[in-house]
């Protein structure tokens, strides 16, 4: 790879950081590419050289960033199986630390209300991320039965939902109950089979 192949990369990668950091913040409409482009410490020029429209970035950031959550899941998650799995990764997503630090966390909350009105490269990025992650965590949480993609599927949308609503209510008592709830229905959904 040529020097300036090198800094290209980085560069997009710094580029994608910031739109990171802002999808998960205001999500998709609040992410504008000046500011995504002022927050790399870019100009907006610049931004055609290594994405050819928004679409493309926020397609690539969610890709990006829900790769890095979900598999740092699963591999959290090591060779734990059903209920234990499912345990651990309620516990993780849905933890206090997780709704309070937004800026580090899963963008779903933030992002999937745009993500309705976005462009269908946003939705095939979205559908191909949470259809890996469901086959993956089907696997994972599988104990002596054949991996169940709708099973997981319902557990994502538990998740996403439980964190979506704990944000929103932030500061609240209600939150708290919410994480709480959601954590003890996971639980109890895999322990009566």
């Amino acid at each position: 790879m040529t020097v300036r192949t090198e800094q290209k990369e980085r560069t997009r990668q710094d580029i994608l950081a910031s739109a990171t950091r802002l999808l998960r913040e205001r999500g998709i409409g609040g992410a504008s590419v000046a500011e995504v482009m002022k927050g790399a410490g870019l100009t907006v020029g610049g931004f055609y050289a290594h994405f050819e429209s928004k679409e493309a970035l926020v397609s690539a950031s969610l890709r990006q960033s829900l790769r890095e959550l979900w598999g740092g899941m699963v591999a959290g998650a090591g060779k734990l199986r059903g209920v234990e799995a499912v345990s651990f990764v309620v516990r993780r997503y849905l933890s206090r630390s997780h709704r309070d630090n937004p800026c580090e966390g899963c963008p779903l909350p933030a992002v999937v209300a745009d993500v309705a009105q976005a462009g269908e490269p946003v939705r095939e990025a979205l559908a191909h991320e949470l259809g890996d992650y469901a086959d993956a965590l089907a696997e994972c949480i599988a104990d002596d039965t054949a991996p169940n993609r709708q099973r997981a599927l319902a557990l994502l949308a538990l998740m996403v939902g439980g964190l979506s609503l704990a944000r929103a209510l932030k500061g609240t008592p209600t939150s708290d109950e919410i994480l709480k709830a959601c954590r003890d229905f996971a639980r109890q959904a895999f322990t009566n089979d």
